[in-house]
């Protein structure tokens, strides 16, 4: 079965793009293939100018280290690490000295100053998705994927979250590309690409 097909798309560094369309549409395989994570049966991701799919596993993995960053619906924490290790994680996986500086001052620009020793299960959701963003800018990606990154906050918390993740795609130059159900959120973005029934609309 073909979840997608005809899909062509370009984006410039910076810009916001917002994938939109009805459940099982295809916009989560869609930002799966963006990301390398699922590999298509035939076309190319470019990243960067970077064929994903031209490269090993092993390379793509590292290339996704260090130029991607993911937000998740289900913020998709570590349970077992504090909010500072969470963040700190992706630095000391890339051999960053500077790691707990980084992720420090990272949380402090989300809010989270006062949350660095705290655990998952004792934060908000809002809380929790704000330590996922921290975690996914802190390592300054070249594209922000994001998925459903609103889908199970209240109104306030997602607009509030919404606000962050746009001014830190404007602080870094970061890529932001997100999969999302609500056409207000979408709006936000610069552009809005339409999957219906697997096809560019």
């Amino acid at each position: 079965m073909q979840i997608l097909r005809d899909i062509d798309f370009s984006l410039l560094p910076g810009e916001t793009a917002a994938i939109v369309g009805a459940s099982g549409s295809g916009k989560s395989t869609l930002l799966s293939i963006v990301a390398g994570l699922d590999t298509p049966t035939s076309g190319t991701v470019r990243l960067g100018g970077v064929d994903l799919f031209g490269m090993s596993e092993d390379d793509r993995a590292s290339l996704r280290a260090q130029k991607v960053g993911f937000v998740f619906q289900s913020f998709q924490l570590m349970g077992n690490l504090t909010a500072l290790e969470n963040v700190m994680l992706p630095l000391e996986l890339a051999g960053r000295k500077d790691a707990r500086k980084s992720a420090t001052e990272m949380l402090e620009r989300v809010g989270l100053a006062q949350r660095l020793g705290h655990y998952p299960r004792v934060l908000s959701g809002g809380e929790q998705q704000r330590v996922a963003l921290a975690r996914a800018f802190v390592v300054h990606p070249a594209v922000l994927l994001a998925d459903e990154p609103t889908g199970s906050l209240d109104f306030a918390t997602g607009e509030t979250i919404m606000e962050l993740m746009l001014a830190l795609n404007r602080e870094q130059g970061t890529t932001l590309v997100l999969v999302t159900h609500d056409l207000a959120l979408a709006e936000r973005c610069e552009r809005r690409i339409t999957i219906e029934a697997g096809k560019l609309v």
